[in-house]
């Protein structure tokens, strides 16, 4: 198959890093989860204690840092450092967090500089908030993945309850909607659907069905590769 890029966007829970490393898997492309690296730099953050609002110093930080990714054997490494903070990186404290940095202009700048080049030769599935809209916007293939808040809770609910963190349903439902709210209303880089991403809504799918849906449109895509 030719090489081509495919962007995978949506909110927060939906399902998007899970498939998008199951899809580039099944096409033998490399897999790039975006939100890690703002997560990286949030945890980094939080580690020294510098707050979103205090953003001169958030961006100097995340200037300095050295974050790579890597194919590992339940998803995604994240090496920040040389330290493997993939674990680290999805705490609570962290998804609380992670929407104030991911806003701050500078930030973003920095970030999606590293995302395009690692996307360049092309071969890569890219998951994110603005991947379609802003980071690869030819991207021969774009999706826009979603499902319910309650549905996106109940995941993630059960994301971390099997990792022994003490959290609440509700306290999920209630994160998530406001992430949703700050994602979708922040000045760079807005969480919105592009004109041309096909709209795969999987609330009520399994993920081999989501994966198997990106597949069969990968198969369309696979022509535009070349252009």
């Amino acid at each position: 198959m030719e090489k081509f890029n495919i962007a995978i966007d949506g909110p927060a829970g939906a399902g998007k890093s899970t498939v998008a490393r199951l899809v580039a898997r099944a096409l033998g492309f490399v897999y790039i989860d975006t939100g890690a690296m703002y997560r990286a730099v949030t945890w980094k953050a939080l580690q020294i204690g510098i707050a979103p609002e205090r953003k001169d110093e958030l961006v100097r930080m995340a200037a300095g840092l050295r974050i790579e990714l890597h194919p590992g054997e339940d998803g995604q490494q994240v090496v920040l450092d040389g330290q493997d903070v993939t674990g680290l990186i999805r705490s609570s404290e962290v998804n609380r967090n992670v929407s104030a940095v991911a806003a701050v202009p500078d930030i973003r700048a920095l970030l999606v500089a590293k995302q395009q080049e690692m996307a360049k030769a092309g071969g890569v599935v890219m998951d994110g908030r603005d991947i379609g809209t802003h980071v690869l916007p030819n991207a021969e293939l774009k999706i826009f993945l979603t499902a319910s808040v309650k549905e996106r809770a109940e995941r993630r609910y059960l994301e971390m309850k099997a990792k022994g963190e003490d959290v609440t349903l509700e306290q999920l439902e209630r994160e998530i909607a406001e992430r949703d709210r700050l994602d979708e209303q922040r000045e760079a880089s807005p969480l919105v659907r592009a004109h041309d991403a096909v709209l795969v809504d999987t609330s009520g799918m399994t993920v081999p069905q989501v994966v198997d849906r990106i597949l069969e449109l990968s198969n369309t895509a696979a022509g535009k590769g070349t252009r």
